[in-house]
């Protein structure tokens, strides 16, 4: 499709950072997204949580940039701005009017060069707090909030990187010192470990200058060895039960899967679309509608650059066990795998697909991001074709065989249960 083909320039600066400048010329926007080579998979035991806590303390203010300041210029030039912290990466990105891009330049380049200098122990220990109320409001706190962390750090051994939250532990933010923070980011936060697209309407020469004006003069730390972790499998299923302060109980199954944009991953996707995408959806229909005996189900296969996994989450309803609704899964499972699905299934499911690939275009912030994403995977921004071309190729035996290969593997099953209410 050419309206996926995306015209782009790339290039790198003396100090190794990429830039990616993707112009547009009938938007009043341009959006700035840096992606940064670390993520908590880039932590160790003990310190867990550095990655996210810096998306906390780079807008806390830099030499040049007094605290607090990086949102108030952004959100009086009318833009929008914020982070996020992945397993595999961290990114920053804002959006405004067109005529303040020299102001985003600047305010990214001021944070990457010279957070360090305006770094104290009184900002070290106030964003601490915060995180710590993070982390107990969104999980310790949170009904079935704790769920995704027991689940990986049982389903991935303790040596992988994903073994553990992206919030980290509650004793290791405690521990942080300013000696922690500060060498992390001389080791992660260098232009050389850093990916930088402009996208929107500006112009490609004057956003190469001011490139260069701003970023060009940052110095780069030595290259960062690259992680190399084993791969996890279950060798026998697992079960764990949890009691939390929740009014039903909920299951939760997973199982290992592919990485990121391995071989199976697309399939994995359309499985999990089929699955519980829709109303109509295979779980959707059986679980909610016919049998009437769970409030909800998803299932999604969550990849990632060291490895993957397959997931299906149902809610039961007052009065069912979560083993009546385990067992009604398998029966859907088993007959994915016995009987395949259906064309119409399958299309519905590419078209929803290919939907939402042709959505991401039309927000220059989430495009942005989309080609950060696809540099950082695969090296090639502009692997929109690429992208949809591998759920297109995925017929009608693939679902129930790609099923079969992975869901028939040892799996890790949890269930959260009111307490005192044990089934």
């Amino acid at each position: 499709m050419n309206l996926l083909n995306l015209k782009y320039e790339k290039y790198k600066l003396q100090n190794g950072l990429e830039v990616i400048l993707h112009s547009v010329k009938n938007i009043p926007f341009v959006a700035s997204n840096i992606w940064y080579k670390v993520g908590s998979a880039n932590e160790k035991r003990g310190k867990t949580g550095l990655a996210h806590f810096f998306e906390h303390m780079m807008f806390q203010g830099s030499q040049n940039v007094a605290k607090e300041m990086h949102f108030r210029f952004i959100q009086e030039a009318g833009g929008s701005l914020n982070g996020s912290t992945g397993f595999d990466r961290t990114n920053y990105y804002e959006k405004v009017p067109s005529n303040f891009l020299e102001l985003i330049l600047w305010l990214e380049s001021d944070r990457m060069g010279y957070l360090l200098p305006s770094l104290n122990r009184e900002k070290l220990e106030n964003q601490i707090g915060v995180v710590k109320n993070e982390r107990l409001e969104r999980y310790d706190n949170q009904p079935y909030g704790l769920a995704w962390e027991i689940m990986i750090s049982n389903l991935y051994s303790e040596e992988h990187p994903y073994s553990w939250p992206t919030i980290g532990f509650l004793n290791d933010i405690s521990s942080y010192t300013l000696d922690d923070v500060k060498n992390f980011f001389r080791k992660f936060y260098s232009p050389s470990n850093a990916s930088l697209v402009l996208s929107g309407h500006f112009d490609p020469e004057r956003g190469k200058d001011l490139i260069e004006k701003y970023f060009d003069g940052l110095p780069s730390q030595n290259s960062l060895q690259p992680l190399n972790p084993s791969n996890t499998e279950l060798s026998e299923d697992k079960f764990i039960s949890y009691e939390d302060n929740v009014n039903l109980g909920r299951i939760y199954l997973a199982w290992h899967s592919d990485k990121a944009f391995g071989k199976d991953d697309a399939a994995l996707d359309i499985l999990a679309d089929i699955l519980s995408g829709s109303k109509n959806s295979r779980l959707y229909k059986f679980l909610v509608y016919d049998h009437e005996i769970a409030q909800d189900v998803t299932a999604f296969q969550y990849s990632g650059k060291f490895g993957g996994h397959f997931m299906i989450i149902a809610t039961a309803r007052p009065g069912i066990a979560l083993t009546t609704l385990k067992q009604k899964i398998f029966e859907v499972l088993d007959e994915v795998k016995k009987q395949g699905v259906s064309e119409r299934e399958l299309l519905r499911s590419k078209n929803g697909i290919k939907s939402g690939f042709i959505y991401s275009l039309q927000n220059v912030d989430s495009l942005a991001d989309q080609l950060n994403f696809y540099n950082f995977y695969l090296g090639e921004p502009n692997s929109f074709n690429y992208d949809l071309n591998r759920y297109e190729e995925v017929n009608i035996e693939v679902v129930p065989a790609i099923a079969g290969k992975y869901l028939a593997k040892p799996h890790l099953e949890l269930h959260i249960l009111p307490k005192e209410k044990k089934k």
